[in-house]
C-alpha cells in the first residue's frame, strides 16, 4: 500500500512539474519583448543615445543585410541580433536579409562586400556599413574582437537628420597634443557631425569665420601677444572656447596670455598640480578621479557611475567672478587633495610631499562658462591627458569629452551616454573532425552516460 502511495505521489509531482514547465513556456513565448540583461555592464542593453535616437525618428528607415558564404557566422549573428533590437524599439525601421549571391539584382544596387554589408537607407540618403568596420581587433588576443556595431548604426541614423557639419578648429604651434594622438576623440566628433580641422594662427593669420569653436588641448608654451589678440577678438564675438590645459613646470612664468584668456571669465590657474593621496590603489597620486557637480555635462555619467580620470591636472579657481560670464565648477577633488606648487621638483622626481606652500583641497579642475542669456561660452579644464587615445576609453572619459563639446554647441542630443564597445570575444578555429567530436560528446555520450548511471542507481535501489 505504502509503495503504491509513493508511486502515486511521484507521478502527481512529475505531472505538476511538467504542467508548470508548459505554463511557463507558454508565458515566456507570449512575452517576446520581455528581456532581462544580466551581463556585466549590460552589454546587450541599448545605450541612452540609441534609445533617444530611435524614439526621435521621424522618417522611415530601411535596413538591409547582405551576406554570402564568406561571411563569418558569428559576426552575422551579432549584427542581425543588433538590428532586430533596433526594429523592436521603433516601428519606423524595417529589416531585410539577403544572400548576395542568390539575389544579385538587389546586391548590385549597393556596394556589397562578400564578408557582409549592412545598408541603412532613408529616402535618397544611404549609409553602407561593412561588417568588418563593426568588429575591432583585440589588442590582447589575435583571434579576438570587440563589437562596435551599435555606435556605427546609431550614428548612421543620427547623420540622416544633419544638414550641415559644424567646424571645430584645433589650435597648433604651442606643443599642443596633436590630433594624431587623439584619433578616438576626433572620430567621435566626426561621427557626431563635426568637421575637425587644425589651425596654426602664425600661418593663417586669423581664426576662420566659419569656426564654431576653438579648441586648445594641452599647450606647453604660451600664445604670442598677436595670437592672444586674435583669440580675444574671436571670443568677444560669437566665438566659443574649449581649453584643456597641459602640464609645464614653467607655467607660472610662461603662461601670461593663457592665464589672461582664462581670467577674462574670472578663472585663475593656480599653477599647481592636483595630488590625491590614497584615492585608489589602481591609480598613482598624480591620477585624479574628480567628483562631479551634477551639471548637464556630467549628470548622465554620475547616474551610470562612469568616472573621469585625469593625470597631471592643473588646479583652477574662480578668482574674480565676471557677472557677464559666470563660471560654474563641474569637476573637483576631495578635501584630502592638495595642489603641489613645486612643479620643477615634481617634474624631476615624479613624487610630491605636502607642505605649507601647497594649495589646500578641495580643488577645482574644470569649469563651464555661460553668458548672461545662459548660453554656453567656454569649457575650461585643468587636464588634457584623458583625451589621448591611450586614456580616452577609460570609464567615462570619452563621454565626458564628447558631452562637453555637445553642451558647448547646444546640442542636447549629444550630451548623453553613448554605445560602448562590446567585450573582447574570441573565435575558436575548429576542424570538422573536432566539431563532430564535440557534437557526439555533448549530445550523445554525456546524456547516455547520465542515463546509464541513473538506471544503475535505480536498479540497485530496487534490488536492495
Amino acid at each position: 500500500m505504502n509503495k503504491w502511495i509513493r508511486g502515486t505521489n511521484a507521478t502527481v509531482l512529475s505531472l505538476a512539474v511538467i504542467g508548470i514547465f508548459i505554463v511557463l513556456t507558454i508565458f515566456l513565448n507570449s512575452a517576446k519583448n520581455m528581456q532581462v540583461d544580466l551581463t556585466q555592464n549590460n552589454k546587450f542593453t541599448l545605450s541612452d543615445q540609441t534609445k533617444q535616437t530611435l524614439s526621435a525618428l521621424d522618417k522611415d528607415i530601411r535596413i538591409l543585410s547582405f551576406t554570402t558564404t564568406e561571411t563569418n557566422p558569428y559576426m552575422k549573428r551579432e549584427v542581425v541580433e543588433l538590428v532586430e533590437e533596433y526594429k523592436k524599439r521603433s516601428g519606423r525601421i524595417t529589416f531585410e536579409e539577403y544572400d548576395a549571391v542568390a539575389n544579385p539584382a538587389v546586391a548590385k544596387q549597393y556596394e556589397v562586400d562578400p564578408a557582409g554589408t549592412l545598408v541603412v537607407q532613408s529616402g535618397e540618403q544611404k549609409k553602407t556599413l561593412p561588417f568588418y568596420d563593426m568588429f575591432l581587433p583585440s589588442q590582447q588576443n589575435p583571434n579576438g574582437y570587440s563589437f562596435s556595431g551599435e555606435e556605427k548604426l546609431t550614428q548612421a541614423l543620427v547623420n540622416f537628420n544633419v544638414k550641415e557639419k559644424r567646424k571645430l578648429y584645433f589650435l597648433s604651434g604651442h606643443n599642443e597634443i596633436p590630433l594624431t594622438q587623439m584619433t578616438l576623440w576626433r572620430s567621435g566628433l566626426e561621427s557626431a557631425n563635426y568637421e575637425v580641422k587644425e589651425l596654426n594662427l602664425l600661418r593663417e593669420g586669423k581664426i576662420p569665420d566659419d569656426a564654431e569653436m576653438l579648441v586648445i588641448v594641452g599647450p606647453e608654451t604660451d600664445l604670442s601677444d598677436k595670437e592672444a589678440e586674435l583669440v580675444k577678438a574671436y571670443m568677444d564675438g560669437k566665438g566659443k572656447l574649449y581649453l584643456a590645459l597641459g602640464f609645464n613646470p614653467d607655467m607660472s612664468s610662461k603662461w601670461k596670455n593663457i592665464d589672461a584668456l582664462m581670467s577674462a571669465y574670472g578663472i585663475k590657474d593656480q599653477h599647481a598640480v592636483a595630488i590625491e593621496p590614497k584615492q585608489s590603489a589602481m591609480y598613482d597620486p598624480l591620477s585624479i578621479v574628480p567628483e562631479y557637480s551634477g551639471h548637464e555635462i556630467t549628470r548622465k555619467l554620475q547616474e551610470y557611475n562612469l568616472l573621469t580620470v585625469m593625470t597631471l591636472a592643473v588646479t583652477l579657481k574662480v578668482d574674480q567672478p565676471n557677472a557677464d560670464y559666470p563660471a560654474t565648477a563641474i569637476l573637483s577633488t576631495t578635501d584630502k587633495a592638495y595642489g603641489e606648487t613645486d612643479l620643477k621638483a615634481l617634474a624631476g622626481q615624479g613624487t610630491s610631499k605636502k607642505d605649507a606652500a601647497d594649495v589646500a583641497g578641495p580643488l577645482e579642475l574644470g569649469f563651464v562658462v555661460e553668458n548672461k542669456e545662459k548660453k554656453p561660452k567656454a569649457v575650461v579644464l585643468g587636464g588634457s591627458t584623458f583625451l589621448v587615445d591611450r586614456y580616452i576609453q577609460q570609464q567615462g572619459n570619452r563621454d565626458f569629452a564628447l558631452n562637453s563639446v555637445g553642451w558647448l554647441q547646444e546640442q542636447k542630443d549629444q550630451v548623453t551616454i553613448r554605445p560602448r564597445e562590446g567585450d573582447n570575444l574570441s573565435t575558436a578555429l575548429v576542424t570538422g573532425e573536432q566539431a563532430n567530436m564535440i557534437f557526439l560528446g555533448t549530445v550523445v555520450v554525456f546524456p547516455l552516460l547520465f542515463l546509464l548511471i541513473g538506471g544503475f542507481i535505480w536498479w540497485r535501489r530496487r534490488k536492495g
